[in-house]
């Protein structure tokens, strides 16, 4: 199992592609266990508060109701 690490520079550093393959294995959700899609969700959520520009085509994927978490 592998530990999720989301930092501000390992989002700065995503690329369109990157986020492109996490989409695909949330649609997919063809995990061996919960917490890896979960992971991944969290993941993803943190790209759409930071990136949001890279997760608009996804973030249906999300979600998200309209909420400041400033």
């Amino acid at each position: 199992m592998k530990t999720l690490s989301i930092s501000r520079n390992n989002i700065a550093a995503m690329t369109p592609k990157e986020v492109e393959e996490l989409a695909a294995r949330l649609e997919q959700d063809n995990y061996s266990n919960a917490f890896e899609g979960l992971d991944d969700w969290h993941l993803l959520r943190a790209i759409a508060f930071q990136r949001p520009e890279l997760v608009e085509p996804y973030i249906h994927l999300l979600d998200l109701e309209a909420y400041d978490e400033a």
